[in-house]
């Protein structure tokens, strides 16, 4: 509202306050609708996955699995880059360009793959997330003190094991980006010069890379590991 004794610039920056403050409620008020959204989506998938007698501890399981099968496809694009880049640091003449094409795709490839990782293990976090909430909350409601005490043993039991799983995948999946971010950065220096000598003056960050891939390729077996206990060791 504006007064008529107001200065005008004092009226605009009122409005302007209220327009923010607007805003804001308008944000908050879409994001809450977001989340309620979500939360339904979510409750009407696991209803109907349930009433096919698949549950949350089945959806987690199959979720491990998905981000274990697509850690393995990352790690086999990793392992192509890096039989590429031997190749080239013992590069003694050729088709420069198809080289560096061929390493280009394999950036592509092992980016792609890594964006799906990320992808899973947010999958595994989401349902891992409702499903210890869900029996957190069933367990309480056992009023039998040994079925109660047996499911809370479970339920411990199944969280120390999905945290050692989960450690050791984050683990591999966050070291996955600043790995691809040098592999990028050595794509890029090696396509603004193509010539023998511009590979040998980038031998010694080829050889930095080299060491990075092959450390990641540990920590990503390490996580398949963990995986595969994990899966082992969920109800069939």
């Amino acid at each position: 509202m504006a007064f008529p004794w107001a200065h005008p610039s004092l009226t605009v920056a009122v409005n302007d306050a209220s327009i923010a403050a607007m805003k804001r409620l308008s944000l908050v008020g879409l994001l809450l609708v977001s989340l309620v959204a979500l939360s339904s989506c979510k409750s009407v998938m696991y209803s109907a996955y349930e009433k096919v007698g698949v549950y949350k501890r089945d959806l987690l399981k199959k979720r491990v699995v998905a981000a274990r099968d697509e850690e393995k496809e990352a790690q086999q694009e990793f392992k192509d880059a890096l039989t590429r880049l031997k190749e080239l640091s013992s590069f003694d003449g050729g088709e420069l360009e198809k080289r560096y094409r061929q390493l280009q795709s394999d950036y592509d490839d092992a980016a792609s793959r890594v964006e799906a990782v990320h992808k899973r293990v947010q999958d595994v976090e989401t349902v891992a997330a409702d499903l210890f909430a869900e029996w957190e909350k069933e367990n309480q409601q056992i009023e039998t003190a040994s079925l109660r005490d047996v499911s809370r043993q479970q339920l411990t039991d199944t969280r120390r094991h999905y945290n050692e799983m989960i450690t050791a995948l984050k683990k591999s999946e966050q070291s996955m980006d600043p790995v691809l971010r040098k592999f990028h950065d050595y794509v890029l220096a090696l396509k603004h010069t193509l010539n023998a000598q511009a590979i040998a003056a980038l031998a010694g960050e080829s050889t930095k890379i080299q060491a990075d891939i092959a450390r990641l390729i540990d920590e990503m077996n390490a996580s398949i590991a963990r995986a595969d206990e994990f899966i082992q060791q969920m109800p069939k």
